[in-house]
């Protein structure tokens, strides 16, 4: 049975691997052109640093499980804990590539690459610990007290909410792009570079989706076929209403399954598939509506929404498992409402310090954002010294 469960792990991680592809386009497409190149760039980069990070320092902050063995030791149960830690980084290099959209046309790469070592090595892990290993006996606590630990089975809060809520720290301490708030209060319109490339992105991520999904389980009989309609009940939710309430943006069109998918992911193990589906059309309203606050009252230059979209509905996730998961409303129950408020605020206190103490500190010693020239010319330009096609301008 270990070596199927090894090739489960394999399939999961290779499809969660995929999913930083989608990251990537979905971040290309809504970019300038002229930021296209480094759009591409960072999330190759960051996955690499997040690999090395993770494998030699955050697995082991998370899982208490090291690799300074000799390779037979390292071999036992056909190497299960090697495929398990590389199973789980993909989920960790998700939190620089959803940072990365937040960021994205005037964050120095060089400072990024750093703050990606250290979020992915330390805070991400800290977390992951907590909820996933039952670090520092906090689970216990909240069983003890509110008869339920904290549940997120595919980590609407571990993961998502944890990435977009970082992202906010380091959105803010960036500041908006140049031109993008005008004095007068008129807001600067910055349109997708390539709805094309958004909506491959988007659907890149869809589909990794369901590795990154079911098979959080992480053995094969642990497989559950409820977690995959859950999946697909809150994507399908997310798409209808984030298309309507967005009135036909391709954007909003878009980027609403993702909104579904970040929801369901912490109860897609336990709710009733009617359950999923209302999780995600709320999730799809959710974006829509706070996309347009942050970007238009809020004045955060968020470019891609991620913590609309990672961040609140990573966190209203969290909640709705504590009510979708009741049996009362054909959950299948042994969750908590109190453990689910109290893990999901315990994340975004640890999110926003760790965001603002890692991108704090960098901005204080190296900088973390652009000149203005080099803003203007495009990151392409200024990083990479080539632009994405030959006859692109400076726009």
């Amino acid at each position: 049975m270990q070596d199927i469960d090894l090739l489960f792990l394999l399939l999961g991680a290779v499809l969660v691997l995929a999913m930083h592809a989608g990251f990537a386009f979905l971040e290309l497409g809504t970019v300038r052109h002229k930021n296209q190149v480094n759009a591409l760039s960072k999330i190759l980069t960051d996955f690499a640093l997040s690999a090395i990070a993770y494998f030699f320092v955050g697995y082991f902050i998370a899982y208490g499980h090291h690799f300074f063995h000799m390779g037979a030791t390292l071999a036992a149960d056909h190497g299960y804990n090697l495929m398990r830690c590389f199973f789980l980084l993909t989920f960790a290099a998700a939190i620089p590539a959803i940072i990365s959209g937040g960021i994205a046309e005037r964050a120095k790469m060089r400072s990024q690459a750093l703050a990606t070592l250290l979020l992915v090595a330390l805070v991400y892990p800290f977390f992951e610990g907590i909820v996933w290993n039952g670090n520092f006996g906090i689970q216990t606590w909240l069983e003890h007290t509110f008869g339920a630990p904290f549940h997120d089975f595919a980590g609407s809060v571990v993961v998502h909410a944890m990435g977009g809520w970082i992202a906010l720290a380091a959105v803010i301490l960036l500041g908006a792009r140049h031109g993008r708030y005008k004095k007068d209060g008129r807001v600067s319109a910055h349109p997708p570079s390539s709805i094309p490339f958004l909506a491959l992105g988007s659907w890149i991520l869809i589909v990794g989706w369901f590795g990154f999904n079911v098979m959080s389980a992480q053995r094969l009989d642990a497989i559950s076929g409820m977690v995959a309609i859950n999946s697909l009940m809150a994507m399908v939710g997310g798409t209808i209403t984030a298309n309507m309430i967005g009135k036909n943006d391709p954007g909003f069109l878009h980027n609403g399954p993702l909104a579904g998918l970040v929801a369901i992911c912490a109860g897609s193990d336990i709710v009733h598939p009617f359950g999923a589906l209302v999780i995600g059309a709320i999730a799809g309203i959710i974006f829509v509506k706070f996309f347009t606050y942050t970007q238009n009252k809020l004045k955060v230059d968020d470019v891609l929404g991620v913590w609309p979209l990672h961040g609140i509905c990573g966190a209203f996730g969290g909640l709705a498992v504590g009510i979708f998961g009741q049996q009362w409303l054909g959950g299948i129950g042994g969750i908590s409402m109190m453990s689910q408020i109290i893990g999901t605020l315990f994340a975004i206190v640890v999110a926003l310090a760790g965001g603002f103490a890692v991108y704090g500190g960098l901005k204080a010693c190296i900088g973390i954002r652009l000149s203005q020239e080099d803003e203007f010319r495009g990151a392409d330009l200024s990083i990479h010294k080539i632009s994405a096609n030959s006859d692109d301008s400076m726009f």
